[in-house]
């Protein structure tokens, strides 16, 4: 089955009908063009923040840290509360703009936007909570007691992959204590931000917090270099590449700063001889697949016990090509709407390079594991094999030798590698 992909125009016009119903005003302007992977076309174009309108919004929302850090923890709660209520309400509108914007399939869109209304939640329950210890003192009549100050400014670099949860996941509890937020996020993903900042800020009006208090900055790099030199921001929080760790880490500490990063990642599956081997395959479709395989959680790895391996080939190159293709139930389309099972890249980089999948009519790409790097070690029949991944078809069948030093082998267990290009 195949499904035409919509124009360019048809997913602008129903981006802009998305933003209209979040009331979000886009900044006039050509510095930055927000484009859609569905097609690879222009959604929008609008205005960045220069470096000086960034040093401007520190200075904001370091005046809005004076007044928010002397509101009780439960009163800051509140306004998460208020902000938890707007995204149950734009919930809908929210996810299918985040899908358009960054390629997710809708679910996934919808599922980001349940994460930051989880995370709201949970917040507005730690308003409640934030107590310090109490401890016993050698000295008659005295005691100690433990507690916790807001730490001040919060900056925010989000990357493009989940556009919106991690703001949010940072934010909801840095105002519950009280801390204000200025958000960098993705400059391929400013649409999504702005809907976000937009509600944000609703949320502030309704329950009279003060202004700056949730800032959003739109620009590259050198917009981000603010705020990591900054000695105003108090905390960075970074998600994105290893790299952009390597950088934004050191420039912190030199000026002893605090900071939180979220970097890549390269993780592992392990299938023992006792694993459920329906279930495994499951997840590791879900795991490789997901995202288009452009997340830090994403597999690259798969360490199979050798007296599973043919048969967990087997059932993968059955149920994980199939899960992985744009073809037959897994198929792009108009705002990725609900069953298809991925959606297009919004980096190639961010995964690995694609090949087109064998098959039949509508077989389409298949998933990041086509690019899979390999090695093996031996069985307990001291046989070395080594078993290429790739697109979870049925090439993961195609098992060759290959001499590795006795010293790093180990008995009983086969590797296979997925291994994404760094970006």
């Amino acid at each position: 089955m195949t499904m035409t992909l919509p124009s360019t125009d048809t997913l602008r016009t129903r981006t802009q009908e998305l933003l209209g119903a979040l009331g979000v005003s886009l900044p006039e302007g050509d510095d930055l063009v927000a484009t859609s992977p569905v097609t690879g076309g222009e959604l929008a174009s609008l205005a960045a923040h220069t470096p000086a309108q960034v040093t401007d919004a520190i200075a904001a929302a370091q005046e809005a840290f004076l007044l928010w850090r002397t509101v009780p923890g439960p009163v800051r709660g509140q306004l998460v509360r208020e902000l938890s209520e707007l995204l149950r309400e734009h919930k809908d509108a929210l996810g299918e703009l985040v899908s358009i914007e960054n390629g997710k399939i809708l679910s996934e869109g919808l599922g980001e936007v349940q994460e930051m209304i989880d995370i709201c939640d949970l917040g507005l329950g730690l308003s409640r909570q934030l107590f310090g210890l109490q401890i016993a003192s050698e000295r008659p009549g005295h005691r100690m007691m433990e507690q916790w100050h807001p730490l001040g400014v919060v900056g925010v670099i989000s990357a493009f992959n989940f556009p919106v949860a991690v703001w949010a996941w940072n934010t909801a509890l840095a105002l519950v204590c009280g801390d204000p937020v200025i958000w960098k996020p993705s400059e391929k993903t400013p649409l999504a931000a702005l809907a976000c900042h937009t509600l944000a800020q609703e949320a502030v009006r309704r329950v009279g917090a003060p202004e700056g208090l949730v800032q959003l900055v739109l620009g590259g790099a050198e917009v981000g270099a603010v705020l990591v030199s900054s000695p105003d921001v108090a905390l960075v929080s970074a998600t994105g590449s290893t790299r952009m760790g390597r950088a934004v880490g050191p420039r912190v500490a030199e000026r002893f700063g605090r900071v939180l990063l979220e970097l890549g990642g390269n993780n592992a599956a392990i299938v023992a001889p006792s694993a459920d081997l329906d279930l495994a395959v499951r997840g590791i479709v879900f795991s490789a697949v997901g995202t288009a395989g452009q997340r830090c959680t994403t597999l690259r790895r798969l360490i199979v016990h050798s007296s599973v391996v043919d048969e967990l080939v087997d059932k993968l190159s059955a149920g994980g090509g199939h899960a992985g293709r744009s073809g037959r139930g897994r198929r792009h389309a108009h705002r990725l709407p609900r069953g298809v099972g991925r959606g297009p890249q919004r980096r190639r980089r961010a995964a690995c390079r694609w090949r087109p999948g064998a098959g039949g009519r509508g077989a389409g790409r298949v998933l990041p594991a086509a690019c899979a790097r390999t090695h093996a070690l031996p069985d307990r029949r001291g046989e070395a094999r080594d078993v290429r991944p790739g697109p979870l078809r049925a090439d993961l069948r195609r098992l060759r030798r290959r001499d590795r030093p006795a010293e790093r082998r180990a008995p009983g267990s086969v590797v296979l590698g997925v291994h994404p290009r760094r970006p």
